[in-house]
């Protein structure tokens, strides 16, 4: 059994959003978002009488010292039958980003299904030995785990993935700058509400996801079953073709159902009360949640997730992708509050 103070709690989670929390309201579109409308399935496919085209693949930077990251960036279009990236990082998007951390000298292969590659090498300096390029797998499809009735199986541990990098909120709508959450040096609870964890409250979706803790999928034919780890929350999203509620009781986690687009499972939530937040914004209980996820050859989780509240932004503001990594040595374990006494007071300076 995992049991903490709300105090070490609230440390690791004010740190993780004081790190990511977006800064300005800026409206441009996040750079590793696929302008084609993409959802984690290479987007809109080969236009016709339009070639496959690797537009750019580069590495940034493309020297890093050993235990540095650096970040994969690709841009490419009509990607009619995929597009993969070798050394792990397998299915990608027709156009994003992705950061690794090579631990020597690595050369990474973007390839088009039937159509053209493109290499960089990221040099890791003072690195003991140079890794080998992967065997070429042009065609090849490495399989994944299915249910009895072909669909994937996402059962399984996963870890949190943070923030992507890059994420930029859109415009707010006209008087709903109020949504907007100020952290400073003196009071790291914001303007409106405590969101830091530091009570021991769901964080809701898709805040969960930044804290340093994993969750676990459960997977039936009928049933999907999320257990997070912080703070024990849960959520079950049938997927028995049923529809939303009508007026859902509104709720921390929300009310999910849940649907196959091909090999992609898509949640949509909805019927959130309004205590939660947003990556540095509140919400109504307006607010409207739509999650992707698919599971990679190599047994991690990609997940997109696009929220809106009509009370509060312009535009639906969809977050760039992420990866899960699986965690097959884990297991979610008990986590409990011992007390819900706030001692943040004590680590102002």
């Amino acid at each position: 059994m995992r049991t903490f103070l709300t105090a070490a709690l609230g440390a690791a989670l004010c740190a993780a959003l004081g790190a990511q929390a977006p800064q300005t309201p800026a409206a441009a579109a996040p750079q590793s978002q696929d302008p084609a409308g993409g959802r984690g399935r290479g987007g809109r496919g080969a236009q016709p009488g339009l070639e496959p085209r690797i537009v750019s693949f580069d590495a940034r930077p493309s020297t890093i010292r050993a235990g540095e990251s650096v970040v994969l960036a690709w841009h490419t279009e009509n990607p009619a039958g995929g597009v993969s990236i070798d050394q792990g990082v397998g299915a990608v998007i027709a156009r994003g980003s992705r950061t690794v951390m090579p631990t020597a000298t690595t050369t990474y292969t973007l390839t088009m299904r039937n159509g053209p590659s493109r290499m960089v090498t990221v040099t890791v300096q003072g690195a003991p030995a140079t890794a080998k390029p992967a065997a070429s797998t042009a065609g090849a499809v490495a399989a994944i785990p299915r249910m009895p009735d072909g669909k994937p199986d996402l059962t399984g541990v996963y870890g949190s993935a943070g923030l992507p990098a890059g994420t930029m909120p859109p415009p707010l709508k006209a008087g709903a700058e109020k949504f907007r959450i100020v952290r400073g040096p003196d009071d790291i609870r914001g303007r409106t509400t405590l969101t830091t964890g530091n009570d021991c409250n769901p964080l809701g979706i898709p805040q969960t996801y930044i804290t340093p803790y994993p969750f676990q999928i459960v997977q039936t034919p009928k049933l999907i079953l999320i257990v997070y780890e912080y703070p024990n929350a849960v959520r079950f999203i049938p997927v028995d073709g049923r529809k939303h509620d009508v007026d859902p009781d509104p709720t921390w986690m929300g009310s999910s159902v849940g649907s196959w687009d091909g090999d992609t499972l898509v949640v949509d939530a909805i019927g959130f009360n309004d205590k939660t937040e947003v990556h540095g914004f509140m919400h109504t209980d307006a607010l409207h949640v739509v999650e992707r996820f698919r599971l990679l050859p190599d047994g991690n989780l990609q997940y997109e997730v696009t929220v809106e509240d009509p009370n509060v932004w312009q535009t639906p503001w969809a977050i760039p992708m992420r990866t899960f990594q699986r965690r097959p040595e884990e297991n979610v374990a008990e986590f409990v509050c011992e007390s819900r006494v706030d001692y943040q007071r004590l680590f102002k300076k």
